[in-house]
């Protein structure tokens, strides 16, 4: 049999078995990685037919292949710095002294709501999106309580806008780091690439139109909020934050490719961080090895598989095959390529993992552009868009979203699929549409 069509019955087999075992994703992808990697090795040794591996010219080079180059080892020491940042971020209290001085400064109840909401998107950039609303979520809970609002808008409205704001930088979510490791981007490509706005702008355009979504429900709360302030345990991981920011944008400058610059950079910054918070702190090695271990490990064993698997799937051509197909369907139409990728990717993302989607999908785009004679921004963008606001369109879409529902059902709050659908449907058609527009008119 044609190792082309055993890797991609191998692939439709992982994706099937991970929607079908959420809970058991990781096990999935490194098992396809590893048969995938005992395919590879079969095939130098000429006992499978249509070797893709072929050029590479031995076990040694295969086993590089795979290992330095289809795993993106760049990418994950970005994650795996910013995961460590953002949780001593969360430890040093920061995040809700700044929520209780926009309550302070409001002029009414609703508008503190919607200013934290922003927070929340703005907070998400640079933190993990679960994270941003487990730190938020006794913030407002807290205000609804003393001022007898609905906990359940506001509480969705903290994963809805996490959600969004996680997509605007290359450090944001695991999503934009897979689109910047295949386009190239550095971290100043999602501002501005071409001398064109990027990705951060057409999220912005989301979140304005998110914060006057959710404004509706809290525009008759009129009276003026007041809370007790939260005492700041320290400011250096703010520094550390704000020295990431500094730092990659200072890298995209100096190197046009990621390379391993800055993954060296962001975790370097993180275990500098875990010296403070052993020697500064006071904590004990206990301590430490706890925050590490509460780390999203999960997800960097699944993007290790997931980058082998797909990575293998490029290679035997069918993502060409798929996007050939795609352009046909299309008709040679630039706007209903556009809107093809764009539904096709909110519908996908709002049942399954993005994550594995968009990996599969990225070059897809980039080869059906290329055959619809327009520039691969365009149709790339509408995929990231598409596949991370998607996310927000079902309670189980994303993460964050499951994590609220944990916490309104645990403050006696239950809410139903329709319940939440009738909050996030409207909000991802809206936020969705302002940015997608945004993107059509700059770069079609």
């Amino acid at each position: 049999m044609n190792l082309k069509w055993i890797i991609l019955t191998l692939a439709l087999v992982m994706y099937l078995l991970v929607i079908i075992f959420q809970n058991k994703k990781v096990w999935m992808t490194s098992a396809a990685a590893l048969i995938t990697i005992v395919l590879g090795f079969l095939a130098q040794g000429g006992a499978l037919a249509g070797n893709v591996f072929e050029p590479l010219g031995g076990l040694g080079e295969l086993a590089h292949h795979i290992f330095l180059e289809l795993i993106n080892w760049n990418i994950l020491m970005i994650y795996v710095g910013s995961m460590i940042i953002a949780a001593l971020f969360i430890y040093s209290r920061v995040p809700a002294r700044i929520a209780d001085a926009l309550v302070t400064i409001s002029p009414s109840t609703g508008i503190a709501v919607i200013l934290i909401l922003a927070m929340t998107g703005i907070i998400s950039i640079f933190v993990e999106n679960v994270a941003t609303v487990l730190v938020m979520a006794p913030i407002a809970l807290a205000l609804s309580k003393k001022l007898k609002l609905n906990p359940v808008p506001f509480m969705i409205g903290l994963a809805l806008m996490s959600n969004l704001e996680g997509t605007a930088t290359l450090v944001g979510d695991p999503p934009s780091m897979i689109f910047a490791s295949y386009a190239h981007y550095t971290f100043n490509d999602f501002f501005v690439h071409q001398g064109k706005i990027s990705i951060f702008f057409f999220i912005q355009a989301g979140l304005i139109v998110g914060c006057i979504f959710f404004y509706c429900f809290f525009s008759k709360a009129k009276e003026k909020a007041s809370v007790d302030k939260e005492p700041v345990i320290s400011y250096l991981p703010l520094w550390l934050l704000l020295i990431m920011i500094g730092g990659l944008a200072v890298i995209s400058f100096l190197t046009p490719e990621l390379g391993y610059s800055s993954g060296c950079f962001v975790l370097g910054l993180g275990l500098l961080g875990l010296l403070w918070y052993r020697l500064s702190q006071k904590k004990s090695p206990a301590e430490i090895w706890t925050l590490v271990k509460e780390l999203d490990w999960e997800t960097i064993a699944f993007l290790i598989g997931i980058f082998v698997v797909v990575g293998a799937i490029s290679e035997t051509g069918l993502l060409d095959d798929f996007a050939g197909w795609l352009a046909h369907i299309t008709g040679g139409s630039k706007f209903a390529g556009f809107i093809l990728i764009l539904a096709f990717s909110i519908l996908i993302s709002g049942f399954v993992d993005n994550v594995p989607y968009i990996i599969v999908m990225l070059p897809v785009a980039g080869s059906l552009a290329t055959g619809l004679g327009i520039q691969k921004e365009l149709l790339m963008f509408a995929l990231l868009i598409g596949s991370c606001l998607g996310g927000n369109l079902t309670p189980f879409g994303a993460s964050a979203n499951v994590v609220a529902m944990g916490i309104l059902k645990k403050e006696g709050h239950p809410i139903t699929f329709p319940g939440f659908l009738k909050i996030s449907a409207p909000f991802t058609i809206l936020t969705t549409a302002a940015a997608a527009a945004l993107l059509w008119a700059i770069w079609a």
